[in-house]
Order: C-alpha cells, then sequence, then structure tokens
C-alpha cells in the first residue's frame, strides 16, 4: 500500500480542516491549496504551496479559475500502475496527487437566503472543486478523494493503522461518498435552474 505523500486541500467549509492540515503535515505530507484556504492554512502555523506556484499560471476570472490544470489533473487522474502514465508525468514535470481534500462552493445555503439574485446563485456553482473530485474518485485506487469534513478523523485514523496509506475498501467509501454528493448537488442546481433561470 503506498504511502499518501502529496494533498491538495482546496475546501469552502473549513470545518475542522486546519487541524486536519496539521495532522497530515505532522505525517510528512506535502500540502498544496489555493485562495482562502491556503490563507487559512498559512495564518495557522501549516506549510502550504499555492497551486498557482505550482502550475505557474495565476487564479484567473474572479476566482473561476484555480486549479484546472493538466499539472493539477494529470497528477491526481495518473495510474500509479501504468508505465505511460508515469511516464508521461515525469516528462511534463508533473507530481502525483495522493489525497485531493475538496467541498463545495454552498450552493443550496445560497439560493435559500432571502432575496439571492440569480448572478450570485450561478458564481456559486463550484466547477472546479466537482471537477478535482470527479477525478480522483475515478481514480481513487490512487488519489483518495475527500468531501466531507466528518472524514477527517476517520482518514488520519486509517493512515495511522496503515502505515500512511488508504485501504482499497476505504478508498472505495470515499468514492462513493463524492459522486452521492456530486450527483445531488447537481439535481440542486438542475432544480434551481428549472425554476428561476426563466
Amino acid at each position: 500500500m503506498a504511502k499518501i505523500e502529496n494533498a491538495v486541500i482546496s475546501v469552502s467549509d473549513k470545518s475542522g480542516v486546519v487541524e486536519f492540515a496539521k495532522r497530515l503535515q505532522d505525517m510528512g505530507i506535502k500540502i498544496f491549496s489555493t485562495g482562502g484556504t491556503a490563507k487559512s492554512l498559512r495564518d495557522s502555523g501549516v506549510s502550504v504551496t499555492e497551486i498557482s506556484e505550482y502550475t505557474g499560471f495565476p487564479e484567473m476570472l474572479d476566482g473561476r479559475v484555480k486549479t484546472l490544470h493538466p499539472k493539477v489533473h494529470g497528477g491526481i487522474l495518473a495510474r500509479r500502475d501504468n508505465p505511460g502514465d508515469m511516464s508521461a508525468l515525469a516528462a511534463h514535470g508533473i507530481m502525483s496527487i495522493d489525497l485531493v481534500v475538496v467541498n463545495l462552493y454552498p450552493f443550496e445555503k445560497t439560493v435559500a437566503k432571502p432575496g439571492v439574485t440569480f448572478d450570485e446563485a450561478i458564481e456559486n456553482i463550484d466547477i472546479g472543486g466537482p471537477t478535482m473530485l470527479r477525478a480522483a474518485a475515478k481514480n481513487f485506487k490512487d488519489t483518495a478523494p475527500i468531501i466531507d469534513p466528518a472524514d477527517y478523523d476517520k482518514v488520519i485514523e486509517e493512515m495511522k493503522s496503515t502505515g500512511g496509506g488508504l485501504s482499497y475498501k476505504f478508498r472505495l467509501a470515499l468514492a462513493l461518498k463524492v459522486f452521492t454528493v456530486i450527483s445531488g448537488y447537481d439535481a440542486a442546481i438542475s432544480k434551481y435552474l428549472m425554476t428561476a433561470g426563466g
């Protein structure tokens, strides 16, 4: 079982994320992050590398584009037992990403607020988060996805019991949760657009 070495953390709900990141850091895991999450972690003493520093591209379009880059998604989607995939990573200077810790913009909470505008609702449709989570969930054997802060302690316990990795069964459960949550998220967006988009 491979040890987790590199993690991307980019969360809207920051509940417990600082403590979680500190525990990952104590295990020797390198942490990459974006925007407000990176600031929260750094302000709390966690060593963080900005995704923009790693990719060489700044966050742009008022934060609409942060993580949509081959250096991120190549590292998430690469199959570690596929020589072609690993050769491609090496050729392009891409590191493997072993853990993706993301939760989504609060779309449902946003549209439930009195007086919310259509434009505000649209800006709370997460793009980069679901994309990273879906990629990790697809490649769960190599990249574990975490969408729920309630799983942070379970992840740490599992890593401690396995010497720094995560079992296949545990990874599969994390992937299933990702697809379940994202399907509900997309359904909420669809429902909102049917009623408010006209």
